[in-house]
């Protein structure tokens, strides 16, 4: 492309973000910007196909069969939107066997919530209603994000993303009207998750490296610090329905402001588990690799019959 084309390329661009409208992959745009959604998508899909794990292992033991059939049908809900968001990453040019590489090879990162154990079926519960909660909170502003493939794959995304979060409170709720030791047990699922959950939106506004590029690219729509905030306005009053107390002791209703005040989470736990020493870090990606390369001769079968049935229409 001449200098001439790329520059009128980038005002076509940048026309379109101003205009709040929508870039699609065949629309010229700035390099920075295509890099920042497939890291960003990537992360998104590999956090999806990870988040399966914890939730995976409690299939076999779901108190009921009616749990065990909604558990089954959210960690299949998982795997499409892996599959949904690797397809909207390969629309900028990407390969999903590369970016899948720079998973194995801890290149590229998922989401730290998803290194924690699930130690209970009160923490089923909590994941359902604490990180899927975020997750909505996260990504329902997604669904307006300025590159249109991957807005359109969070549209179906977000509404699987809000079955999932009322799964898990009614999990949470029949346990805490069930005994004393279901609702201890809900309570301990709550003091486990309840900061790695507040974790998943990312380092303080004044840490992050991305976030300002990314508001101004109409990739984002808001802050994390405003995520965050978010999240604890609709998840406080939740908790208070369950009859179950956010382990803070700095929390409290600002009435002025009309938000809740909280404490700061320990930021240095989200940088420690990001940077691979999380509980379940190491075991959550052997397992990963694992199950990747176990499934290599279902792809390698796929690709040859493929091929096969294209020559035979070639010959046709």
């Amino acid at each position: 492309m001449s200098h001439l084309g790329y520059a009128a390329g980038m005002d076509s661009f940048q026309a379109t973000i101003d205009a709040d409208g929508r870039i699609e992959p065949r629309d010229a745009m700035p390099d920075g910007y295509r890099k920042t959604l497939i890291r960003q998508i990537a992360q998104h899909a590999h956090s999806e196909i990870i988040g399966m794990q914890p939730e995976g292992n409690w299939i076999s033991r779901a108190p009921s069969l009616r749990r065990k059939a909604i558990l089954m049908a959210k960690v299949q809900d998982e795997a499409g939107h892996g599959l949904y968001l690797y397809a909207a990453a390969e629309t900028l040019g990407v390969d999903r066997a590369d970016v899948l590489d720079l998973l194995h090879s801890g290149k590229q990162k998922y989401s730290s919530i998803f290194n924690y154990p699930t130690l209970t079926w009160a923490d089923i519960g909590a994941i359902g209603w604490l990180v899927d909660g975020a997750a909505i909170v996260n990504q329902v502003p997604l669904c307006r994000c300025s590159y249109g493939p991957y807005a359109r794959a969070m549209v179906r995304v977000c509404k699987e993303e809000s079955f999932h979060q009322r799964q898990g409170f009614e999990i949470l709720y029949t346990l805490c009207n069930g005994t004393p030791e279901q609702k201890a047990m809900a309570q301990d699922a709550l003091d486990r998750w309840w900061w790695p959950s507040l974790m998943m939106f990312g380092p303080p506004d004044s840490a992050s490296t991305h976030s300002e590029q990314s508001m101004a690219w109409g990739i984002k729509r808001h802050s994390n610090d405003e995520l965050r905030q978010r999240f604890v306005d609709m998840t406080v009053p939740q908790a208070d329905v369950l009859g179950l107390r956010v382990p803070d002791d700095g929390l409290s209703y600002d009435e002025e402001a009309g938000h809740y005040r909280f404490s700061e989470p320990d930021y240095t736990e989200l940088y420690d588990v990001v940077k691979g020493n999380g509980p379940c870090n190491q075991e959550r990606l052997a397992h990963r690799v694992k199950a990747h390369e176990d499934g290599a001769w279902v792809r390698e079968a796929a690709a040859a019959y493929a091929e096969k049935q294209a020559l035979k229409e070639a010959a046709a």
